[in-house]
């Protein structure tokens, strides 16, 4: 039988989003994806880490194509499931709130000729910028060549992913990276891409201090 727990948590978030106007299709949908996942967390204590390998558990599971939403259901939900009050009142506030986790997708394509395009792929000055300034970053922080180029080329490949995005926000770089995961067939690679991106974002949005989240051991990162 699910703990209680997790059916409290889900009692709270699905009222507050029902409160905000979520539909009851989208509602509906939300409490399928987590009440699949919680066979997964519920002996767990309330740790960020085995929570996000259950989600990856989880997802490994389901259609590809259902993983952004998942996993931004899965991302909404944690902060209940941990009682993170901070954030669940930031939620119920109109600045806080998003009706709509995933309002876009990337075009689908396959990794394959998406990769094949990358060599000869022109970019732009603004996607060249933030490219150039992580290069220069990973070679300070003495990475080897063969590093630096496989680094650069799977941002490139997300930058690709982003040219159609309707705004440059961390919404739809997060939607981005969450719909191009599934593109890769290892769970290994999905874990590096994901941690590379993360560290890019910095360089994505101009922080200065962006070279400060640079990591180049090779610890497995959660995608989720």
């Amino acid at each position: 039988m699910t703990n209680n727990r997790e059916q409290e948590a889900l009692a709270a978030y699905l009222k507050l989003l029902k409160n905000k106007g979520v539909s009851e299709v989208s509602l509906k949908r939300r409490e399928e994806i987590l009440l699949q996942l919680f066979g997964l967390i519920e002996t767990l204590e309330c740790d960020g880490s085995t929570y996000r390998e259950s989600v990856e558990t989880l997802l490994e599971g389901i259609d590809k194509s259902e993983w952004p939403f998942s996993v931004a259901v899965a991302r909404e939900y944690f902060h209940f499931w941990v009682q993170d009050f901070k954030f669940i009142a930031a939620l119920s506030s109109d600045v806080g709130f998003d009706i709509d986790p995933i309002d876009w997708m990337p075009p689908e394509h396959d990794l394959q000729s998406l990769w094949e395009r990358l060599d000869n792929e022109k970019f732009e000055v603004c996607e060249t910028w933030p490219l150039k300034a992580y290069t220069l970053a990973l070679r300070q922080e003495g990475a080897e060549q063969k590093l630096v180029d496989i680094r650069v080329k799977l941002v490139k490949l997300l930058l690709m992913r982003l040219r159609d995005a309707p705004d440059k926000t961390s919404k739809h770089y997060r939607i981005a990276v969450d719909a191009t995961v599934p593109l890769f067939a290892r769970k290994e690679t999905r874990r590096l891409f994901f941690g590379i991106v993360r560290e890019f974002y910095y360089f994505w949005i101009g922080d200065p201090e962006a070279a400060q989240h640079i990591v180049l051991a090779t610890n497995p990162v959660s995608y989720v």
